[in-house]
């Protein structure tokens, strides 16, 4: 097998991890543009970490892919995935709305409805506030950010959720005798 071969057969199977991960932002950012009619408290979602270089690492794998073709080196199935990981799907995920919808809350990474919460944490720290979402059906926590001017209206909002049962923490932990639901937001 020769080299060139070879980083052939690398640059296919990073193409097809590409494609995963593009199959499911694209997936992500229709679930939002079907649920962002039923916002009730949103905001932007927060750029991701040393986000100028994955738009640079975008444009650079743009160029990769017009020179190879250019070049007539026509298998540029990988770098095109990446590329459009990088220069496309990446800034448009950064346009979902995080926050709450009628039916769940959209979370740094994921959807969780109502439904499926078992547990619900506040981390207050020096420059941000984090909402810790327990689910009650995988064994996951996910974070979402929330704005300090949202802050007041995001827990009155659980505090409502909770009061009209969309979500009950009872069933879940050590249950030891009565407590008010709602004082978990």
């Amino acid at each position: 097998m020769t080299v060139r071969s070879l980083l052939n057969t690398v640059l296919v199977v990073l193409g097809v991890g590409f494609l995963v991960a593009n199959a499911r932002l694209v997936v992500e950012y229709c679930r939002y543009l079907k649920r962002r009619s039923t916002a009730l408290l949103v905001w932007p979602s927060p750029k991701p970490p040393y986000y100028a270089f994955v738009l640079t690492l975008g444009a650079a794998l743009g160029i990769v892919v017009v020179a190879k073709i250019l070049v007539h080196d026509r298998l540029v199935f990988g770098e095109t995935m990446m590329f459009v990981y990088y220069a496309c799907l990446t800034p448009l995920s950064t346009r979902i709305g995080r926050g709450f919808y009628e039916d769940g809350i959209w979370a740094d990474s994921s959807f969780i409805r109502y439904n499926e919460v078992g547990g619900l944490s506040w981390r207050e720290g020096e420059r941000q506030i984090t909402l810790i979402v327990i689910s009650r059906l995988r064994n996951l926590a996910r974070r979402l950010i929330v704005p300090i001017e949202n802050y007041g209206a995001a827990r009155k909002l659980l505090r409502d959720k909770i009061a009209a049962h969309d979500i009950h923490f009872t069933g879940t932990g050590l249950d030891l005798g009565e407590r008010d639901e709602r004082d978990q937001a």
